[in-house]
C-alpha cells in the first residue's frame, strides 16, 4: 500500500491504510504518521450523525449516502461501534445494515470499534477522515455510537452535527443531553410515517422550542427540525445539510485541531507513563489497593508519582 494508491482511490489500499491508522502498534503508528504526511489535504463536507440507539441512524445514512451519490458525490462512511469494556471486542454490524450503500462503487463504508475511546468516536476517526478525503471522498458521514454525555466530541470532528431523534413523548427530549442539543446543527425526527406521524410532529415541536432557547453554535443559523422516514430519499435533509455547509465553517477546523492536540497529549502522556520499566506492575498493585478500599484514588496517584 502506497500513498499513490490511496490517492488513486484503490479500495484495497484504502482499506489497508485505514487498518494501519487504527492499529495501536508503535511501528504501525509511525508508519501511519508517515502516510498522513504524504497525503495532500483535501476538502470535503463532514457530517456527524448521532442519536439514541434504535433511531435508525444507519438506515438514514444509507438513504442520505445514496441520494448524495445521485448528486455526484463520493461518500465515505465511518460507522463507529462501541467496544466491549470486558473483552475489547465489537460487533461491527453497521456495514450489514448499509448493504446497498456498501455495494456502490462511489461509496466506502468502514465499521470501526471505539477501542474504549470516549466521545462516541474512535481513537483515530480524525485521521481516518483525512485518508478518505485524500482518496477523493467529498462527503464524509461519521456515525457515533449513540447519545451520551461524551457524544459532543463528534462536533470537534465534523462541520455539521446531525441529530436523529425518534417520535415520542416529552421524555425523548429529556433523554437527549443538553450538551448534544447545543452542538446539533440539523435535527431529523425519523420514522415519521403512518401512525407515528402525529407523535413525530409533537417531538419536532418540542425540539424546536428547546433549540430556540439554546441557540445555534453557527452564527446566523437557525437549527432546522425536520421530520421524515429514512426509508425514503431524505431530500429536505440533504438540502439543509448543504445549506449549513459554508466556506466559513472550514475555519473551525483549525480550532478543532487544537482540541485533538489536547487529546493527543493525554494519550502520549499515558503511553509514556506505562513505558517506564515496572510501571505496569506498579499500576496493577495500586489499582488493587484502591479497589479494596485500602487507599483513595488520590493517594494511589501520589504513590504512582512518588509524592510523599
Amino acid at each position: 500500500m502506497t500513498p499513490a494508491q490511496v490517492l488513486q482511490g484503490d479500495r484495497g489500499a484504502l482499506a489497508r491504510a485505514l487498518t494501519l491508522i487504527e492499529s495501536q502498534r508503535p511501528d504501525h503508528r509511525q508508519q501511519a504518521r508517515q502516510l498522513l504526511r504524504q497525503l495532500p489535504a483535501q476538502t470535503s463536507q463532514r457530517v456527524g450523525v448521532t442519536g439514541p440507539p434504535g433511531a435508525g441512524k444507519s438506515t438514514l445514512i444509507e438513504s442520505l449516502g445514496l441520494l448524495a451519490i445521485e448528486h455526484g458525490y463520493k461518500v465515505g462512511v465511518l460507522a463507529i461501534d462501541p467496544s466491549s469494556q470486558r473483552t475489547g471486542g465489537s460487533i461491527l454490524g453497521d456495514k450489514t445494515r448499509m448493504e446497498l450503500l456498501s455495494r456502490s462503487p462511489q461509496a466506502f463504508v468502514r465499521p470501526t470499534p471505539t477501542g474504549g475511546a470516549l466521545g462516541g468516536v474512535a481513537r483515530r476517526t480524525r485521521e481516518a477522515i483525512l485518508v478518505l478525503e485524500a482518496a477523493g471522498y467529498n462527503l464524509i458521514l461519521v456515525e457515533t455510537v449513540g447519545v451520551g454525555q461524551s457524544e459532543v466530541a463528534v462536533s470537534q470532528l465534523v462541520d455539521t452535527v446531525l441529530l436523529v431523534a425518534l417520535p415520542g413523548a416529552g421524555d425523548d427530549v429529556q433523554g437527549i443531553k443538553r450538551g448534544l442539543m447545543e452542538t446539533a446543527d440539523v435535527v431529523w425526527v425519523n420514522k415519521a410515517d403512518g401512525d407515528r406521524l402525529p407523535a413525530a410532529r409533537l417531538t419536532a415541536s418540542q425540539l424546536s422550542l428547546a433549540l430556540r432557547m439554546l441557540g445555534s453554535r453557527t452564527p446566523g443559523w437557525q437549527v432546522p427540525v425536520l421530520t421524515g422516514s429514512a426509508l425514503e430519499p431524505p431530500v429536505t435533509l440533504w438540502e439543509s445539510l448543504r445549506q449549513h455547509f459554508q466556506p466559513a465553517l472550514l475555519e473551525l477546523r483549525g480550532q478543532q485541531g487544537a482540541y485533538w492536540l489536547e487529546r493527543a497529549l493525554e494519550e502520549r502522556l499515558r503511553a509514556d507513563f506505562f513505558a517506564a520499566p515496572g510501571r505496569l506492575e506498579q499500576w496493577q498493585e495500586v489499582a488493587q489497593r484502591v479497589s479494596a478500599a485500602e487507599i483513595t484514588p488520590e493517594d494511589g496517584l501520589d504513590q504512582l508519582f512518588g509524592v510523599n
